[in-house]
């Protein structure tokens, strides 16, 4: 079952909405989304309850998650192939993490795990925040949009 009968092929990107480094990641996503083929919606959003029905808090709140498409739900680095294919110029990037997915999981398990480090490490965080918000909330918000 498609997300949206107006927009067919738009996936669904779940993230903590408590996580700043998870918030400025997804502004990236989404600013190289010129076609707005991604919709974010916070796993702290009663939507995200209905787009994992059947998976527990826990796992829930333990990685970001793509709902393609299609219906189908993927989850931390096993969603990045299918997010990049997505994305304009994403086909060869996602080739290069679908020919290692050993690794993509564990290096986003490691990015996971050392977030607010990583975090506190980007220069400019003070100013990213307020953009990746305006982003974020702006495409949250645009379900009908063409």
């Amino acid at each position: 079952m498609p997300i949206s009968d107006q927009h067919p092929e738009r996936a669904i990107v779940l993230y903590d909405d408590d996580c700043g480094f998870c918030k400025r990641l997804l502004s990236k996503f989404l600013a190289w989304d010129r076609h707005r083929r991604l919709r974010p919606v916070a796993l702290q959003h009663p939507e995200a309850d209905r787009l994992l029905a059947g998976m527990d808090d826990e796992e829930r709140m333990a990685s970001w998650h793509l709902v393609t498409p299609g219906g189908a739900v993927r989850s931390g680095g096993a969603a990045v192939a299918p997010l990049l294919r997505m994305l304009p110029g994403g086909a060869i990037p996602a080739r290069a993490a679908e020919s290692a997915p050993g690794a993509v999981d564990r290096g986003y398990r490691w990015v996971a795990r050392n977030r607010s480090a990583l975090s506190r490490s980007i220069p400019g965080r003070e100013r990213a925040r307020p953009r990746a918000a305006r982003r974020i909330a702006e495409r949250s918000g645009d379900a009908a949009a063409p």
